[in-house]
C-alpha cells in the first residue's frame, strides 16, 4: 500500500499494525501537511451495521476537541476501504517510554496519568468509551517546557471495538482489548461506561510505578482469571519506596466491582496526587556498618532512684562579701 494515494492522502510508510487495521505515515495532498491514516481491514466495510457505526463514532470523535485527544480531521471509505485521517505525532508511545525508563518517580507518574485521565473523561462525556487504555495507545510528544516535558495524546477510541461487538462480528465470549489491562466487567460481558476505562488506567498507572502490570500469569485463560477473581497485588511489593496511601489509592481504581471506584478517572487521579501531596518524609536511610554487621541496639532504661545533686562550689576569694565595720 506504500506509495498508493487514499481519499486525498499519499501513504508513504507504515508506523502500525493490528489486527483489524493498519496505520500508515501519509502526505495530506490538498494541506501538504503530514497526517496518520488508519486503513481498516476491507472485510470490516462490507458488514453495513459496522460501516454505519463507524461513521457515526468518528463523527463522535471527531467532534471533541481536548488537547490530550489525537484529533480526527476525516473518516470515510475509499475503494471499498474505511479509512480514519488523524494528526500525526511525530515521537513514541508511553509503552517505549516505560521500557526505556520505567518504573517511574510517583510525581512524574501521576502527572502523566493526570493528561490521559483528562482525556479519557473528556470521552466520556461525549459518550464514547475507549476499551483498549493501554500504554501503546499513548502517543508521546515533546512538552512545551521543563515543568512539562512530555505531551501525551490518546489515541484509538476503540471505535472499531464497539463497532465489531454490535455488527456481530465478534464471536460469543471474545475479549476486545488488550488482556493485560482487561475491566472485569469488559471480560464477563456487562454492560460498559467510563469506569471501565477507569480500571485500565489503575493498570497502567500500576505499571508506571512498578514496571509490569499488576496480574502476570502464564497463560490468557489465568490472566482473564485474575482480573475476575484476583485481589489486585501489593503494589509495595514491587515498590516499598512508596507511600501506602498512594498502593490504596491504586488498589481502588482496580476495584473488581465499578461501583467501588472513583466516579471519575479525574477523581482517580486526584486521589494519587492528593495521596502523594501528604505522605510523611521518609527517614534518613541508616549508616553503612563494617563487615561484622550493625552494633547491638543499647535500649537506654531510666536509673531507679535520682543522682544526688553536685554540691555547689565555694565562691571564689574575690567575689566574697566585704563587710565594714561599724565607726567607733
Amino acid at each position: 500500500m506504500v506509495g498508493r494515494k487514499v481519499a486525498g492522502y499519499r501513504l508513504e510508510g507504515e508506523i502500525g499494525r493490528g489486527g483489524m487495521a493498519v496505520v500508515y505515515r501519509a502526505k495530506d495532498l490538498r494541506l501538504g501537511r503530514t497526517v496518520a491514516v488508519k486503513l481498516l481491514a476491507p472485510e470490516l466495510a462490507r458488514n453495513e451495521v459496522f460501516r454505519q457505526r463507524f461513521m457515526h463514532e468518528s463523527e463522535a470523535a471527531a467532534a471533541i476537541d481536548h488537547p490530550h485527544i489525537i484529533p480526527v480531521f476525516e473518516a470515510g471509505e475509499h475503494d471499498g476501504i474505511l479509512f480514519i485521517a488523524m494528526r500525526f505525532v511525530q515521537g513514541g508511545d508511553l509503552r517505549t517510554l516505560i521500557n526505556r525508563g520505567g518504573p517511574f518517580p510517583v510525581e512524574r507518574a501521576a502527572r502523566l496519568a493526570l493528561q490521559i485521565a483528562s482525556a479519557l473523561d473528556a470521552a466520556h462525556d461525549h459518550g464514547l468509551v475507549h476499551r483498549d487504555v493501554k500504554p501503546g495507545n499513548v502517543l508521546v510528544a515533546a512538552g512545551t517546557d521543563s515543568e512539562h516535558p512530555e505531551h501525551l495524546y490518546l489515541a484509538d477510541f476503540g471505535l472499531t471495538k464497539k463497532s465489531l461487538s454490535l455488527s456481530g462480528l465478534t464471536s460469543v465470549g471474545q475479549i476486545v482489548g488488550t488482556l493485560d489491562y482487561a475491566a472485569p466487567e469488559q471480560i464477563s460481558g456487562h454492560p460498559l461506561d467510563g469506569r471501565c476505562d477507569q480500571y485500565s488506567l489503575g493498570c497502567v498507572v500500576f505499571e508506571m510505578l512498578a514496571g509490569t502490570p499488576p496480574f502476570r500469569r502464564e497463560s490468557d485463560l489465568a490472566l482473564l482469571w485474575a482480573h475476575l477473581n484476583d485481589p489486585p497485588p501489593a503494589l509495595r511489593g514491587h515498590r516499598p519506596d512508596l507511600p501506602p496511601a498512594v498502593e490504596a489509592v491504586v488498589a481502588q481504581a482496580l476495584a473488581k466491582a465499578p461501583q467501588e471506584r472513583y466516579a471519575s478517572c479525574l477523581q482517580f487521579v486526584a486521589e494519587l496526587r492528593a495521596a502523594i501531596a501528604v505522605a510523611p518524609a521518609r527517614a534518613p536511610a541508616p549508616e553503612p556498618w563494617s563487615e561484622g554487621g550493625p552494633p547491638t541496639q543499647v535500649v537506654p532504661v531510666a536509673p531507679a532512684f535520682a543522682a544526688a545533686p553536685a554540691p555547689v562550689p565555694e565562691p571564689p576569694a574575690w567575689a566574697a562579701p566585704v563587710v565594714h565595720p561599724p565607726p567607733r
